[in-house]
């Protein structure tokens, strides 16, 4: 990488959740803003537009980053130092088929992108795609680094760091984007009363430790100045739990975090970062108990209003490229995203710390090395090195270890394409309760989704 211009390759530009983010930093930054962004989407209808706007922004504000564009990734990849993979073909449609199905056989999924069927479904479809990808890294571009920012996360990042050893990868999720975690977590312990009073010397005596399975990690520890903050912290959401359905955003993944969020701590001892999320990773809120619990049953995620979102989403580019938004309003319309940040420091050595999906190389100390969890790291060129938690809690150890064997078993079955390890790891699986209901969900799945997996799933 010559100094300070980095090629940067996005694979699944039409990403709407990455890519006009990512179009941002590359702009904004000053260690990016030399380089190279490089927009591949097979849908060249969504990539023409996505790399006339990159155009657009970069002439706007004057910066040099050179844009590029192609349907064929293979026509980009060559001098990358970076590959962001952030694609997902027709996700709306089929994660609304996999959570209506499961919903079907008494299966709850709030999400349905990273465990229960949805999950591994969802990785049934993206990771052939993403394991195709490596090995035209291997052998286009062996040296550039590889952030994998698809769900299943750990899944995906698991099957990179286990099939592709040879490139150096790390997999991300933007729950834990640094140092907005931290920050609204410094609010919830009353150290400040709006996100603008935080500064340097607060962050410096606030400590906090987050570490688990991606979309189920934990705040295990919360000192502020050396004096515990996590009671007040729950607490917080203990309060706002009481009133969160009124307003705001009602929507599946949304609704009732507080409350859950409350009741977990009061169990475990430790608080949920990612709820909306971590409450599909249990059975409590299945609807399956005898007695009627105090927060009902998931929510389902909503399809139709995700393809609103997305429509919306498309909109607003439409007028960016129109001129009905002037083009100078992007860059206060748009902020950092987790990946372009991470790249940032990358490139710049910045010393900035970050959570990412990685090994546990002993940082854990009660799980194994090869544990793939979501810790806070120290991220370089030369690296990806998590920083030291100690001990995972009882009961939630044992949780996380259940959702591992699940990934490990999802990931080894796609790669594999065995249908012994598909069962096994939909059995596994803690939202799976009977074999009868998971078998039938296979064999439902596998026929409603024919056109989108791999053949050899029907040989």
């Amino acid at each position: 990488m010559s100094s300070h211009k980095p090629k940067v390759v996005v694979l699944g530009a039409g990403s709407l959740f990455f890519g006009r983010q990512s179009i941002w930093q590359m702009v904004h930054s000053e260690y990016l803003n030399k380089g190279t962004l490089a927009l591949v989407d097979t849908n060249e209808v969504r990539l023409n537009k996505m790399v006339k706007l990159a155009r657009m922004v970069a002439e706007a504000n004057n910066v040099e980053l050179r844009i590029e564009g192609s349907t064929d990734r293979k026509q980009v990849l060559k001098d990358a130092d970076f590959v962001v993979l952030s694609f997902a073909e027709d996700t709306v449609k089929y994660r609304g088929i996999d959570c209506a199905i499961s919903e079907k056989y008494g299966i709850r999924m709030c999400s349905g992108d990273t465990i229960g069927p949805g999950g591994i479904f969802r990785a049934m479809r993206e990771l052939p795609v993403i394991m195709e990808c490596a090995r035209d890294i291997e052998a286009i571009c062996p040296e550039a680094w590889v952030i994998n920012y698809i769900n299943p996360s750990t899944v995906n990042g698991m099957a990179l760091s286990r099939y592709a050893p040879k490139l150096k990868s790390f997999a991300l999720c933007d729950s834990h984007h640094m140092p907005h975690k931290k920050i609204q977590y410094a609010e919830r312990a009353g150290i400040i009363q709006d996100k603008r009073e935080y500064t340097s010397e607060i962050d410096h005596k606030f400590e906090m430790q987050i570490a688990g399975v991606n979309h189920f990690t934990w705040l295990l520890k919360a000192e502020y100045e050396g004096q515990d903050v996590l009671p007040a912290i729950a607490e917080s959401m203990k309060r706002t739990a009481e009133t969160e359905t009124l307003g705001g955003d009602t929507g599946a993944k949304a609704i009732f975090n507080d409350a859950i969020s409350y009741q977990l701590y009061d169990i475990f001892g430790s608080v949920p970062t990612c709820t909306g999320h971590s409450k599909e990773y249990l059975p409590y809120w299945q609807g399956l108990g005898k007695l009627k619990d105090t927060i009902p049953p998931l929510s389902i995620w909503e399809t139709e209003d995700r393809y609103k979102r997305h429509a919306d989403m498309w909109q607003q580019v439409d007028q960016f490229l129109s001129g009905e938004t002037p083009i100078e309003a992007y860059m206060s319309t748009f902020g950092p995203d987790h990946a372009t940040d991470i790249i940032e420091n990358m490139v710049g050595n910045l010393g900035k710390p970050f959570f990412i999906n990685t090994l546990n190389q002993g940082a854990v100390t009660n799980m194994n090395d090869d544990a793939f969890l979501e810790l806070l790291c120290e991220v370089t060129m030369d690296g990806v090195k998590p920083f030291p938690v100690g001990d995972m809690p009882r009961g939630i150890r044992g949780l996380q270890e259940l959702v591992l064997d699940t990934h490990e078993l999802t990931a080894e079955a796609v790669v594999e394409c065995s249908h012994d390890k598909l069962r096994r790891a939909m059995l596994t699986d803690p939202l799976v309760n009977s074999i009868a209901d998971a078998d039938q969900i296979i064999t439902e799945l596998l026929e409603l989704e024919r056109d989108i997996l791999p053949k050899h799933w029907y040989v």
